[in-house]
């Protein structure tokens, strides 16, 4: 069975991002990003894999999950297809055009229970905040890029949700001479 792995960069105060949406705070330079390249490099969009000649082998994600909050800066910038490497799948409460590489779904938790079931490897839930809080039952795993800095007010980690306690166990954390530490975590 596939994975959902919500793989996400926050603060430390638990924002993904800013009210907005803007990310910029979280640091853009460091020996964090070279893991990113180095490990992660599935989750690096298609035109900074061209940039940078990386190369996404998708061993770690084949699929990429995300909000229709987390799609829109790509395509505003006239990138339809921000991860053309991987399948890309985008939940929407409402019909919307998108291109023929982009799956929208209505029913993200159902069509989440899909995907586990299909041969692949892992499932990226890219965000938002909301739509994992949606899927929290869902997450087999948690990666964090936990930043130093915190921001106060933004988009939380996990949006919409109860007071829910749901335990996870630490499986790794790895610090980084820029300040950031990468935390994973797997569903108890």
């Amino acid at each position: 069975m596939r994975e959902l792995t919500y793989y996400v960069a926050t603060s430390l105060d638990g924002r993904i991002a800013a009210p907005d949406g803007d990310w910029s705070a979280f640091p853009a330079e460091g020996d964090h990003l070279e893991a990113i390249v180095r490990e992660y490099a599935d989750t690096l969009p298609s035109h900074v894999h061209e940039a940078l000649g990386a190369h996404a082998d998708t061993s770690r994600f084949d699929t990429v999950f995300m909000g229709w909050g987390t799609y829109t800066p790509a395509r505003e910038a006239g990138i339809d297809s921000p991860y053309a490497h991987l399948r890309q799948v985008v939940a929407s409460r409402q019909p919307r055009p998108v291109p023929g590489s982009i799956e929208l779904t209505a029913d993200p938790a159902g069509r989440i229970a899909e995907l586990k079931q299909e041969r692949g490897s892992g499932i990226w839930l890219a965000g938002g905040g909301t739509l994992a809080g949606a899927l929290i039952d869902q997450i087999d795993r948690l990666v964090l890029k936990i930043n130093p800095v915190v921001l106060g007010a933004g988009i939380p980690l996990f949006g919409g949700i109860p007071y829910l306690p749901t335990r996870f166990e630490r499986i790794g954390w790895r610090p980084f001479e820029s300040g950031v530490v990468f935390a994973e975590y797997a569903r108890r």
